[in-house]
């Protein structure tokens, strides 16, 4: 039987059709196309490329040691400014926020009252002297009595006292200074009625040159600073206080090394911290109280230290991870102790060796063995515009690392930890 005689005839009941020899070629040609397209999708696509990431060598170097801690700003001296007699306020002689002097005149109280107190204080005196003074005489010749005598010089005396309470009554309408200092805003409004039981405060004076800062540090920190004091103590060619840096709010530098001046008796036993002051000089009243800054002592010196970029450290959950890539281009995520910040750099002072490789641009792409393509990481300060992570960033940007790490690891430890 020929071939068109097979297409045909249809057995399975259908109507019997017949297709023309001139249609048959196509429909053979259509089912062998397709056929080959369905054997064709079978086949395994090609493996894509292993990813790129750029990557950091650990650095060995050695480095300074330091610890930084969260400080308050407070004056030497705080002098709060009250009146201590009752009156109406009548002139404020300063002005808010400026310098003054040690006994400078501050506020005035209105005086009329005090003033006429004052000289009926001392007329009232001056008559008691006078009468004092003809009876002395008398005394001495018998003439008065002996209780006419201790009469007279007690009123005198009693006399003197009014006169020199009046007196300072007086004085303290002329609210000083009893320092120098800075004032502070004044609390008062001329014409308010200012005094012991009114408004307690009128104004404070703080001496701001130097400065104190105060910072709260734990037993731990407070044992391990006194034992380098110790120690520099010892060593001649390094006797001296530990220097102080004062770092201010905006993240600049002040330009004045500090020292510790004293900690406090005891130890706060709720918190098991220990208050510690430290001293600045301030010649210019830049810095002022209740200014918040970090104080970065510099203790000493780290020896081979280990360090990587900072945005290869990713920080989940208290924990600082790294990825590392191992003989085989594979990831190796480990876990490290992750120290003080220098710059763009960190401190590693556990979980990596001399000449491991972290991931430093690229660990967000990859897992846990994971084969990749590595290249030089180049910091964002070396690279050249239009390359690198930096590509495409505005001027003056710095990229973020994977997730923003603590200042620092483990605030507890005074060593490379900071």
């Amino acid at each position: 039987m020929s071939i068109r005689h097979i297409f045909d005839r249809v057995d399975s009941g259908m109507k019997r059709v017949e297709i023309p020899l001139r249609f048959l070629v196509p429909v053979l040609t259509i089912i062998l196309t397709a056929t080959l397209m369905i054997s064709g999708c079978t086949k395994k696509l090609p493996a894509p490329p292993p990813p790129v990431v750029e990557v950091a060598e650990v650095e060995v170097k050695d480095i300074p040691i330091s610890a930084e801690l969260v400080s308050t700003l407070d004056g030497m001296v705080n002098a709060t400014i009250r009146a201590q007699v009752q009156g109406y306020l009548i002139k404020q002689n300063y002005k808010e926020g400026e310098p003054v002097h040690k006994n400078q005149v501050l506020f005035e109280i209105d005086p009329r009252t005090f003033q006429a107190t004052f000289n009926q204080a001392k007329a009232r005196w001056d008559q008691a002297k006078a009468n004092l003074a003809r009876i002395k005489p008398l005394a001495a010749q018998n003439a008065v009595s002996q209780k006419d005598l201790d009469d007279a010089i007690g009123n005198e005396q009693s006399t003197k006292a009014n006169y020199d309470k009046a007196s300072l009554e007086l004085e303290f309408t002329r609210i000083t200074s009893p320092i120098d200092g800075i004032a502070g805003i004044a609390k008062a409004q001329l014409g308010n009625l200012v005094g012991p039981g009114q408004i307690e405060e009128l104004t404070t004076v703080s001496t701001v040159h130097p400065i104190k800062a105060y910072v709260s540090i734990s037993e731990q920190q407070y044992l391990k600073i006194q034992e380098i004091k110790l120690k520099r103590e010892k060593e001649k060619e390094t006797v001296g206080k530990i220097q102080l840096e004062l770092i201010l709010a905006d993240g600049s530098l002040f330009p004045h090394k500090g020292e510790f001046a004293f900690a406090d008796r005891q130890v706060d036993e709720r918190t098991g911290t220990i208050r510690v002051a430290a001293t600045f000089p301030n010649p210019d009243n830049m810095l002022r109280p209740g200014q918040f800054a970090r104080i970065r002592a510099l203790l000493g010196t780290q020896k081979n230290a280990m360090l990587i970029p900072q945005r290869a450290v990713k920080e989940v959950q208290g924990r600082y991870l790294v990825g590392l890539i191992d003989a085989d281009n594979k990831v190796v995520i480990k876990e490290v102790e992750a120290g003080q910040q220098i710059g763009q750099l960190w401190v590693i002072n556990k979980g990596l060796q001399p000449g491991d490789k972290v991931i430093a641009e690229g660990i967000q792409k990859v897992k846990e063995g994971q084969v990749v393509s590595q290249k030089p990481f180049v910091p964002p300060s070396q690279a050249t515009p239009g390359e690198g992570p930096e590509a495409g960033a505005q001027p003056g940007t710095e990229q973020k690392p994977e997730a923003e790490p603590a200042t620092q690891a483990n605030p507890d430890k005074v060593d490379s930890h900071g």
